[in-house]
């Protein structure tokens, strides 16, 4: 029961729930960005350096048997190794994608937070506490005898 109910305490803390929901985001948010590499960056690479499809790179490991064809589904799915390379570098590019949204995110969040804050500077400093003043006042009057 005490295991049980620790469990419990551990999994709804706060930390654990938030980041649960950043997996969540983030799983949908990868999405985004794979459309994003596939439908709007490797077109334009294309167009740029010619057509390029890496979802279709790799180099085969191992021997092919006959009648398969040479794509990376019909190879994956004969069971012949391969080296998927292309897959990689797409993967590559989608993290990089995502790192650099995820830059600008968080440093729009964080110029917004300086706009909205109060300049420290501006602020009075707080009034000690009662308990302070209390002491200031004892000292101050053992000093005076």
């Amino acid at each position: 029961m005490k295991l049980l109910h620790e469990f419990r305490e551990f999994a709804v803390k706060g930390n654990v729930v938030d980041l649960a929901v950043g997996v969540i985001i983030g799983a949908a948010f990868s999405k985004i960005v794979d459309s994003l590499v596939g439908d709007v960056v490797m077109p334009l690479v294309s167009r740029v350096v010619g057509r390029l499809d890496f979802s279709q790179k790799f180099w085969v490991l191992g021997d092919v048997p006959a009648g398969t064809a040479m794509t990376l589904d019909a190879l994956k799915k004969a069971g012949v190794p391969v080296l998927a390379w292309g897959n990689f570098i797409t993967v590559a590019v989608n993290f990089l994608i995502l790192a650099f949204i995820i830059f600008l995110m968080v440093k729009q969040i964080n110029r917004l937070r300086r706009h909205k804050a109060p300049p420290e500077a501006a602020a009075e400093p707080a009034p000690p506490p009662e308990d302070v003043l209390l002491l200031r006042e004892i000292r101050d009057s053992l000093r005076a005898r």
